[in-house]
């Protein structure tokens, strides 16, 4: 992981006077000499920190600060999925540690090892992978989507992680409610989305784990093979539900100048060998097995639904409660996105959506 942060003692995120003595009770190789944190490069949610003793290195999650909506970035949750894959196909960080005592850092958090690795998350580092290489990361990323949609989630201890029975139409009765809560003026196309989206509600095929926030610099490449991921990151919004929600989102951000701005802070271009949108779906329906025939209503929902995180983001960076740069221009992102998703519902080949 990289960081432009210069390491610090103090920082809004962590106390390290109070998070060294439960390093030293819980995380298994610290040797308790003062800990340095770097708020890693890149987030625009929950605030993750490189956190060192000079010697050994480790990663702390914990929620973003101020105005944290109902049942958004839950570290339990994060923390128990990456946990409960850790011996599948599905490579995820090994997790180390639990804390929710507000005592210590006056959130939930959890520690987990850094992973070696590298994300794309730029135009530039983009810029170094050969088409041949292009070509491998996206069939990697579709392939460890499938593989989490794959998963037996009553194998690994998930059966309650869940409830997978009417996903699609909670979904969208939250993800409005969410709006109600975070929205800083009014923008009419949003109710108008959700109603299209509520009389076109598909018929969800067998529920799995659903990532709901896979993308390109959510994921981490080994760094020797640009084609194989060593990490799937960023789980605050699992659960289980309909994995066609987390392709729609994924293709959202894929090849999208302002979903990736939003994700990345940078708008990565088109790059040669990188799969385009079709040659993704095709990809995940023969690797899954999964018809992917209702797409355009998971597409039109990940708008909607990236629209309302903005927003909500967009509503701390106005209170002062974001750390990092790229916040501004978070609220001129929220009705282009939703802009976006009405004018995909009027194109769409089900009726329903068209409105």
């Amino acid at each position: 992981m990289t960081s432009n942060e210069t390491p610090e003692r103090h920082d809004p995120g962590i106390d390290l006077l109070r998070v060294e003595p439960w390093f030293a009770a819980n995380i298994y190789g610290f040797g308790g000499s003062p800990l340095t944190a770097t708020l890693i490069a890149g987030g625009r949610s929950n605030l993750t920190y490189l956190l060192t003793d000079g010697e050994s290195e480790w990663v702390l999650r914990r929620p973003p600060l101020g105005h944290v909506l109902p049942t958004a970035h839950d570290m339990a949750r994060e923390y128990r999925v990456q946990h409960a894959l850790q011996n599948t196909a599905v490579p995820v960080p090994k997790i180390l540690g639990f804390c929710d005592d507000l005592a210590i850092n006056d959130a939930v958090f959890y520690v987990m090892e850094r992973v070696d690795g590298v994300i794309y998350r730029d135009a530039a580092s983009i810029a170094s992978l050969s088409p041949s290489d292009a070509k491998n990361v996206s069939h990697a990323l579709v392939n460890v989507l499938a593989d989490i949609h794959s998963v037996d989630y009553n194998a690994i201890g998930l059966e309650d992680f869940g409830r997978p029975d009417g996903y699609c139409e909670r979904q969208v009765r939250r993800w409005g409610e969410q709006w109600e809560r975070s929205k800083t003026r009014e923008i009419p196309a949003v109710d108008e989305v959700a109603r299209r989206l509520k009389n076109a509600l598909p018929a969800s095929g067998s529920p799995t784990i659903v990532h709901g926030d896979y993308r390109l610099d959510n994921t981490m490449m080994d760094s020797s093979d640009p084609s194989s991921i060593a990490a799937v990151l960023d789980w605050e919004m699992s659960t289980l539900g309909d994995p066609l929600t987390d392709l729609g989102l994924f293709l959202l951000y894929w090849g999208q100048a302002d979903a990736q701005v939003i994700a990345t802070g940078s708008a990565i271009g088109s790059q040669d060998g990188f799969l385009d949108h079709d040659g993704i779906v095709e990809a995940y329906a023969l690797k899954s097995g999964r018809s992917v025939d209702d797409l355009d209503w998971y597409e039109v929902f990940a708008a909607f639904k990236l629209a309302i995180i903005v927003e909500g983001i967009n509503a701390r960076f106005q209170m002062g409660k974001t750390l990092g740069d790229g916040f501004e221009a978070m609220g001129a992102l929220v009705a282009g996105l939703v802009d976006g998703a009405l004018e995909r519902a009027s194109n769409s080949t089900i009726a329903a959506l068209r409105g």
